[in-house]
Order: C-alpha cells, then structure tokens, then sequence
C-alpha cells in the first residue's frame, strides 16, 4: 500500500509517534512519504529526551521513506532544506495525496 502522512505538529509526542508510524509501515514493506508543513517542518529540531522525532526522521530517511518540507513554511521560520528534509512546494503535496492510497495527518 502507498501511504502518505502529513505532520503539521512539532509537539513532540505527537512527531515523534506520526513518524514512528510511518517506520512501522516501511517495516511492514508499505510504500511511504512524509510531507511536513506548518510547525512540522522543525521535526530535526524535535529532540525531547523521550520523544527524540529527530531521530525518528532519520532513521525513515535512512529507511527508504521519503520526506518532503514545505518550502513557505520553511522559509516562514528561517530554516532552509536539509538533506532530510528537502524544500517541497504544495504541488507535491497534491501529488502526495494522488499517489497515496490512504493518506494520515498528525
């Protein structure tokens, strides 16, 4: 299945268990891609000593999931792209939500 999830929050609990899901799908052979808007786009910034989303972004990049930043949003926060997280436009988002059989936001 192709899932795609969309994370606005930079609560860290909340991040951290939106990515740990799509960690889970991968694991589970699903086809996943993160899109990060809002305060979503500071997920690396999210290192709560028990919710660490850092480190949860991470491991699903290193796991061949893939992670698209809102690039106004971004901007918005004076953050630029990282290897992780590329600047991405609303376009794909759209496109996100047309290629994802089910789409989840947190």
């Amino acid at each position: 299945m192709k899932m795609g999830i969309i994370i606005e929050s930079n609560e860290p609990e909340k991040a951290w268990n939106a990515v740990r899901f799509g960690n889970a799908a991968l694991k589970q052979g699903h086809e996943v891609k993160i899109f990060l808007m809002s305060a979503g786009v500071e997920i690396e910034n999210i290192t709560h000593e028990k919710y660490n989303a850092k480190v949860q972004i991470e491991e699903f990049a290193k796991n061949g999931g893939t992670v698209l930043a809102c690039g106004t949003c971004l901007k918005s926060r004076n953050q630029s792209e990282t290897d992780v997280c590329p600047i991405s436009t609303m376009l794909d988002c759209v496109n996100m939500v047309e290629w994802a059989d089910k789409v989840i936001s947190f």
